[in-house]
């Protein structure tokens, strides 16, 4: 199991020997009273078909815990240190609202995470009774921060913002290419998220020159894509375009597969397979040049860079989760560093107020404007071979876009 907390033997040995060298083991020593540690709620859907994404952002949580807490913790507190009050929400709305509610008895400060659109919608208006700040880590739902909830802030781009960005880099790699693709099949999973995505993909789409010849919806969790795959076949469109999480995407990448259907490209958008290494690893051939529009890291940062050495060194596959998750609880200890307080309303005040820039995402500073961060934008990727590369835009991009797909 992965443990951010767990030293290796090299740490242990020289911790020993700098504190015989200083006389810190033979010598008693006045110590001083720690401050009271900040209760900080983590929830994520770690059971449930939601279980793999929830436990990356876990992993996010738990690092940048570990590395405030190493650097000296909240240093206008007086070095409070960050305490975890991890919540499973168990995919669903109503696991997040109760693990909220425990949250709130446990006197948490603030709540990070949710992931999903569904849980975050209601795991923010849950929060929002108690003043509660909610730092939303995903939740692409625009929904999530169109109430007017004083107490959520949305650090990732929202599937508007997504959409619009993935759209017009389509259509800058397809004029680059001499516009090959023109016709498109939608495939969106069948929840808050994929259904306003797919709504605004239909709409804006042909004002692009695209022509959607057919929406697909499915559930989640689903467990046979071969009637989506037969459908797709039929109506042989030059793009396909999948909005899904990671299990129902993976299934249908392997079907299309299986059934030799190779579209000019999928060019997915906010898919949970596409920018994901566990896909590329397990599924290369299925997931080799898919394009995606959505979270990532900066492939330029020194520290996203450490961080990725780090959580493969030992043995957790590198999604947009864990940076994602790494940057927003950064982003809530810049706040409490502010507010020099764990009052609540002194919270949300400093939160609203930020113009944090120590991301390792390819944020701007942040800048919040009825919860949602205008400094957050999405990045176009690219599976290539075995790693997968930023394509758009070109400040971040470490790769080049190789489209239409070779026959």
């Amino acid at each position: 199991m992965f443990d951010p907390m767990k030293p290796d033997r090299r740490t242990i040995l020289k911790t020993g020997a700098a504190a015989l060298a200083t006389g810190v083991l033979a010598a008693p020593t006045v110590l001083r009273a720690q401050p009271a540690a900040i209760k900080v709620g983590v929830l994520q859907p770690v059971t449930g078909a939601l279980a793999h994404d929830g436990q990356q952002g876990r992993i996010g949580a738990e690092l940048a815990i570990r590395d405030i807490n190493a650097g000296g913790g909240i240093k206008s507190l007086g070095g409070a240190r960050l305490e975890m009050v991890f919540g499973d929400a168990k995919s669903t709305p109503e696991g997040g609202t109760q693990e909220v509610e425990r949250m709130q008895g446990e006197g948490v400060v603030a709540v990070v995470g949710g992931y999903a659109s569904a849980i975050c919608l209601a795991t923010t208006q849950a929060a929002a009774r108690y003043d509660l700040p909610y730092v939303v880590d995903v939740g692409v739902s625009d929904q999530i921060v169109r109430r007017g909830l004083k107490n959520t802030f949305r650090i990732a781009p929202g599937f508007g913002t997504c959409a619009t960005q993935a759209l017009d880099n389509l259509v800058r790699i397809n004029d680059a290419a001499g516009k090959p693709a023109r016709t498109v099949v939608l495939i969106h999973e069948d929840g808050l998220f994929g259904s306003g995505l797919a709504k605004l993909l239909q709409t804006e789409l042909p004002k692009r020159g695209f022509e959607v010849l057919e929406t697909i919806a499915h559930p989640t969790p689903t467990r046979d894509m071969s009637n989506v795959a037969l459908q797709i076949r039929a109506k042989k469109p030059d793009l396909v375009i999948p909005s899904s999480y990671y299990g129902e995407y993976v299934l249908l990448a392997r079907t299309m597969q299986q059934q030799r259907i190779r579209p000019k490209a999928i060019y997915a958008v906010l898919n949970g397979a596409a920018s994901n290494f566990r896909f590329v690893k397990e599924f290369p051939e299925a997931a080799n040049l898919m394009m995606d529009c959505n979270h990532w890291h900066d492939p330029r940062n020194p520290k996203a860079i450490a961080l990725r050495k780090e959580v493969e060194a030992r043995g957790a596959f590198w999604t947009y989760n864990i940076p994602l998750n790494y940057s927003a609880m950064l982003f809530l200890a810049d706040a409490l560093e502010r507010a020099k307080s764990t009052d609540r309303a002194a919270v949300i005040e400093a939160l609203a107020a930020s113009t944090f820039d120590g991301h390792i995402m390819p944020y701007g500073p942040t800048k919040f404007v009825d919860g949602t961060n205008t400094g957050a934008a999405p990045v176009n990727l690219q599976v290539q071979g075995n790693d997968i590369k930023v394509i758009y835009p070109d400040t971040f991009a470490d790769g080049k876009p190789v489209f239409p797909m070779p026959a």
